[in-house]
C-alpha cells in the first residue's frame, strides 16, 4: 500500500515500546503524516530481543518490590520459525554480508536485534524515540491523552496526546502454574522469564512444566547439565509417561508437590525434584494505564477490545498492537500499525461503537461455543491468516503471501514432530525459493535469491 499523499487528519501521537511493534508502528504513522514520539525505557531499540544476562532478583517475579528486569530471551535462544516469514513485508529479513551475522535460516536472538536496528536506521525511526524513558500513567483528558514518564534518574514530565499506541509487549509479567502443595514443597521455583544459562542445575533433579517452544528449549539447555529433567505437559494425557532421548522424561501434568521434596505426576510417576521450571507463558499487564475501569484484564483476556486492537468507547485515541498470540507476529504489527494509521488520519474509518461492541459480543459467543477458554482469547492459531487479511483489507495491503503462511504452518509442524533439529533440518526448500523470488521480483534484495538458496544450510 502507497502512503497517503494527503491524510485527512494529522495527530499528535505516543507510541509505548520501541520493540518490533513499536517500531513499525512509529514507521506507519509517520509515513500517514502524524507526528511520532516513542517512549522505551531501554537504551536502545528492540524490546524483548534485547538480551541482558541479569534476571529478576525473585525468580517466579511475585514480588512487588523486586527489581523487574524486560528481557525474557535465554543465552542460547534461536527464531522457532524461518527468518523469510519473520521480517517485515517489504523490509526482508534476510542474511547480511557482514561475518559478524548469524546466517541461518533459524538465526539466534541476536540476528533478529540486528534485523530491528537496520530497520530502525533504514527508516530514521531512533530519532523519534526518547530512550530511557519509562511511561508510568496514560488517562484520558478532554478528548485527549494524557502521558506521564520518567526519566532515568528521576525527572517526570506530563504531556498531551492526540493518540496513544500501545506496544509494550506482553513478555515480561510471568504466569505459574498452579501446582497444589506447592506452599509446603522446599525445593527452588523459576520462571522461564527469568532463565538465561543452565549452569545453576548442574547435576540437579529439574522439572519443567510447559513443553511448548521455551519449555522444550530449556529443557534440552538444562539437561546438558543437569541430571535428571522431567518435563510436565497439559497437553499430555493423564497416563502419559516417555522416556526420551539423553536424561528427559515426558510426563502429565503434575498432581502434587510434598513436603518431602517430592514431585508426583498424574501418571503415578514420583521424583524428588530440586527445582521447578515454569515455562507457562505471561500475563497481558498494563500498569500505566487508566481508563476509568472501562478495561480490564480478565484470566488474560483484555477487554473490551474491538478486533484485539480498539477499545470501542475509546477509539480511535487508544489501541493496542501485538496482542494476539500468532506465528506471523512481525506481519501482525504491521498490517494492524497500518490499520491504525489510516484510521487516526480519517482515511479508514472505524464502525460505531455500537457495532463495534457487536462484533466483540458475538466473538466471545463464538468462543464460548467452540468450548475455548477466556484465557485463549488472543490465541488465534488456525485463523491467523482469516485475521490479518481481514485487516489487510481494511487498509489496502496485500493478503499474507502464501509461502508465508505455509512456512510457519509448516515450520510448527517440524518444532512438534522434530524439536531436536527442526531449526537446521527441513522439508520446505519450494517455500524458500517462492520467498526469495518474491524479494527479488520486488526489488527488495539486491542479489540474486540462488546465491543464499544454493548455500543456504
Amino acid at each position: 500500500m502507497a502512503p497517503a499523499q494527503n491524510p485527512v487528519s494529522s495527530k499528535h501521537v505516543a507510541v509505548i515500546g520501541a520493540g518490533a511493534a513499536g517500531l513499525v508502528a512509529a514507521r506507519e504513522l509517520h509515513r500517514e503524516g502524524h507526528s511520532v514520539v516513542v517512549f522505551d525505557r531501554e537504551k536502545q531499540v528492540g524490546g524483548l530481543w534485547i538480551y541482558s544476562p541479569k534476571a529478576e532478583s525473585d525468580p517466579i517475579s511475585l514480588d512487588p518490590t523486586r527489581s523487574i528486569v524486560h528481557s525474557s530471551v535465554y543465552e542460547s535462544l534461536r527464531t522457532n520459525l524461518p527468518r523469510e516469514c519473520m521480517g517485515f513485508r517489504d523490509f526482508p529479513f534476510v542474511p547480511r554480508d557482514d561475518v559478524s551475522r548469524d546466517p541461518r535460516r533459524y538465526p539466534s536472538h541476536r540476528e533478529v536485534l540486528a534485523y530491528l536496528e537496520d530497520f530502525a536506521k533504514e527508516f530514521e525511526i531512533e530519532e523519534m524515540v526518547r530512550f530511557e524513558t519509562e511511561v508510568v500513567r496514560v488517562e484520558p483528558v478532554n478528548g485527549k491523552w494524557s502521558v506521564r514518564s520518567t526519566k532515568s534518574g528521576g525527572f517526570s514530565d506530563d504531556e498531551i496526546f492526540d493518540a496513544v499506541v500501545v506496544c509494550s509487549g506482553h513478555y515480561a509479567e510471568p504466569n505459574l502454574a498452579h501446582i497444589p502443595g506447592i506452599e509446603s514443597w522446599p525445593g527452588k521455583q523459576m520462571h522461564s522469564h527469568n532463565y538465561r544459562l543452565p549452569n545453576p542445575f548442574k547435576d540437579e533433579v529439574v522439572v519443567v512444566i510447559g513443553n511448548f517452544a521455551s519449555g522444550a528449549d530449556i529443557s534440552r539447555d538444562i539437561s546438558k547439565v543437569a541430571k535428571e529433567v522431567h518435563i510436565a505437559s497439559r497437553a499430555n494425557g493423564s497416563d502419559a509417561y516417555e522416556k526420551l532421548p539423553g536424561n528427559l522424561w515426558m510426563h502429565s501434568q503434575i498432581d502434587v508437590a510434598r513436603g518431602d521434596g517430592s514431585i508426583v505426576f498424574e501418571n503415578g510417576k514420583v521424583v524428588y525434584a530440586d527445582t521447578i521450571v515454569h515455562c507457562t507463558g505471561y500475563k497481558y499487564y498494563f500498569p500505566f494505564l487508566e481508563t476509568n475501569g472501562y478495561m480490564s484484564v480478565d484470566d488474560n483476556r483484555v477487554e473490551p477490545l474491538y478486533k484485539h486492537i480498539f477499545p470501542p468507547a475509546l477509539a480511535p485515541g487508544l489501541s493496542f498492537i501485538g496482542l494476539p498470540a500468532m506465528g506471523l507476529q512481525f506481519y501482525m504489527f504491521e498490517v494492524q500499525s497500518k490499520w491504525v494509521a489510516a484510521v487516526l488520519s480519517g482515511r479508514v474509518t472505524l464502525p460505531s461503537i455500537e457495532n463495534m461492541i457487536e462484533d466483540l459480543m458475538l466473538s466471545y459467543e463464538t468462543l464460548d461455543a467452540l468450548n475455548i477458554p477466556k484465557r485463549y482469547t488472543h490465541k488465534l492459531g488456525k485463523s491467523q491468516c482469516e485475521y490479518l487479511n481481514w485487516i489487510a483489507e481494511q487498509c489496502g495491503f496485500p493478503h499474507v503471501e502464501h509461502w508465508r503462511d505455509q512456512e510457519v504452518v509448516r515450520g510448527y509442524m517440524r518444532l512438534g514432530s522434530q524439536p531436536e533439529t527442526f531449526r537446521d533440518e527441513w522439508d520446505d526448500d519450494e517455500l524458500m525459493e517462492e520467498a526469495y523470488e518474491d524479494f527479488a521480483r520486488q526489488n527488495l534484495i539486491t542479489f540474486h535469491p540462488s546465491r543464499f538458496l544454493e548455500s543456504g544450510r
